[in-house]
């Protein structure tokens, strides 16, 4: 690690930003996107301002995040660790009892967010989306303007239902209306980029900050009718044939090796009969075991959560118009990724209603017609979770690598030329905070108001964005139990909710991508060195419970 941070630190030294101008910076994030849902990672959902920036970019191979909605955030938000940042497992409105700071449930005064970094470098700060990290909120910790989640602690709200949005600072009249019927959030959130942009553009002397934080596609699945109907014969396919082509076109993008093979369906977490539609403990069932109903429900959630995912990318593309009419295109850094892997919860089948009542509908007729309009509350479950990590193992709330891989896309033309090959060393979402404060040249001061912050645990990407050498790290996670060390080609992973004795199980990613064949027995040096130094991590950061 000591190499690493010498490596980044003497290039941030050698290397400033391309143009007199510090970069704007625009910050993508969506929730629960699978690893391979992207067209340009192998899916088969239509995205293709996202390809675009893709391949006008770069694109890694892999980036870690830290397995759930809220952590990630902690991450991104501060360079950090999750635990260091204040919200180890979730955000909550007191800390966990006897637990530390690690699991204080928001952001602690003892880091600085990138929104105050940037602020203090002279940017003006927008945020468009979900906070998910309690209270302070976003206006509280560098945001100068806002519109999102009016519930600074809330996974999910629903996108037809205005009153759960707000505009911020209250003092500022929302500047965009919508008739009756016509807000759909994900919509608006791209409303208001656009809107943001043009306010950031009056201010001339100032770079502009954009994070655009959408909570798409995470549930509930919610979306306009004639969107869903498009994706309805793509996905009575079902979610076995879909598996097998989206691993061909990885094959090709050459994001996997050609000699990589399918997997099995992954299990079903161990959890409560009802909550788990049956299935604890049990392989996701085959497609076209079930019956006509069932799967004509299951292709209507999935159509959903692709039509999500749909105008996401449609409002990218006009972010992306908005850019090259105002000539900013080239010197903004854009970084797009997601929070974490495909959400199961909890089932093949899905859930309706709030989480974890054990309520599942089989929708028919007018109420199948109905699912992701206003009013409904569907997941999609992890059959289609299973399909939108391929091929990796798990799902959201894992350390495998299904729960923790998400793609991660950087643009910046003024800085690096598009590159056709992907980036094979591994980032994390804590090493946005570094990489966008050298391509900005912001410097992250000691200590605020006489608090010291803890050092930085991400380091900067740019080296590897321009293509440079770079060395080994290891990347530690935790999540509620579920454990994970990286280092180089080999991983270990402590599982949860399983059949099995949990254990440490040992990988090597190089030959075994999907984490199929466990090797800690017959290399018990190895699991036993990741593990000393998973557990050394844990101590430093104030892992509980251990």
């Amino acid at each position: 690690m000591r190499s690493l941070l010498v490596l980044c630190l003497s290039f941030v030294t050698a290397w400033a930003a391309p143009a007199s101008r510090p970069p704007n910076v625009l910050v993508i994030l969506v929730d629960d996107l699978g690893y391979s849902d992207l067209g340009c990672y192998g899916g088969e959902i239509a995205t293709p301002n996202i390809d675009r920036l893709a391949a006008g970019g770069v694109r890694f191979e892999k980036s870690y995040n830290s397995a759930r909605c809220c952590p990630t955030r902690a991450s991104l938000l501060t360079g950090l660790h999750p635990h260091e940042a204040g919200i180890g497992d979730f955000v909550r409105s007191k800390p966990t009892p006897n637990a530390g700071e690690a699991y204080t449930g928001h952001l602690l005064a003892s880091n600085q967010t990138l929104p105050e970094l940037l602020a203090a470098r002279g940017y003006s700060t927008w945020m468009v989306g979900k906070w998910h990290m309690g209270v302070p909120g976003p206006m509280d910790r560098g945001f100068q303007h806002y519109f999102g989640y009016k519930d600074f602690g809330a996974h999910s709200e629903g996108q037809w239902n205005a009153a759960k949005y707000v505009r911020l600072p209250a003092t500022v009249k929302p500047e965009l209306n919508y008739e009756t019927g016509r807000f759909y959030a994900t919509d608006v959130f791209n409303d208001y980029a656009c809107e943001f942009l043009r306010q950031a553009r009056t201010d001339k002397a100032k770079p502009w900050f954009l994070y655009l934080a959408h909570s798409s596609p995470h549930f509930p699945l919610q979306a306009p009718q004639a969107s869903i109907d498009r994706n309805m014969a793509t996905y009575r396919r079902g979610w076995d044939v879909l598996r097998a082509e989206r691993l061909e076109r990885m094959k090709k993008l050459g994001l996997v090796p050609a000699s990589a093979t399918l997997p099995p369906r992954a299990r079903v977490p161990v959890d409560r009969e009802d909550i788990a539609n049956g299935y604890p403990g049990q392989l996701n069932p085959a497609w076209e075991s079930l019956p006509a109903d069932r799967r004509e429900d299951l292709a209507r959630r999935m159509a959903t959560f692709a039509a999500m995912v749909e105008h996401v990318d449609r409002g990218i593309g006009r972010i992306l118009t908005d850019l090259e009419a105002s000539g900013e295109l080239a010197n903004t850094l854009i970084l797009f990724t997601s929070d974490n892997g495909a959400c199961y919860e909890w089932g093949p089948f899905g859930f309706d209603s709030a989480s974890r009542t054990g309520k599942t509908t089989l929708h028919a007729g007018e109420q199948l017609a109905q699912m992701g309009q206003a009013g409904s509350f569907s997941s999609y479950g992890s059959g289609w979770a299973n399909l939108g990590n391929t091929p990796l193992a798990m799902y959201k709330h894992f350390c495998n690598e299904g729960g923790i891989t998400s793609p991660l896309i950087a643009h910046w033309p003024a800085a690096w030329p598009a590159r056709s090959e992907w980036v094979r060393p591994p980032a994390h979402v804590m090493d946005f905070f570094p990489t966008i404060a050298e391509a900005t040249g912001a410097v992250r001061p000691v200590e605020i108001a006489g608090v010291k912050l803890k050092p930085l645990s991400g380091v900067s990407l740019v080296p590897l964005m321009r293509g440079l050498a770079w060395p080994e790290r290891g990347i530690p996670t935790a999540h509620e139990g579920a454990r994970g060390y990286r280092l180089g080609q080999w991983k270990i992973v402590w599982g949860k909710r399983q059949t099995a004795p949990v254990q440490w199980q040992l990988f090597d990613l190089s030959q075994d991508p999907s984490e199929e064949h466990d090797l800690a027995a017959s290399q018990p040096a190895k699991t036993a060195e990741l593990a000393a130094l998973w557990n050394a991590w844990a101590d430093r950061v104030g892992v509980r419970p251990r």
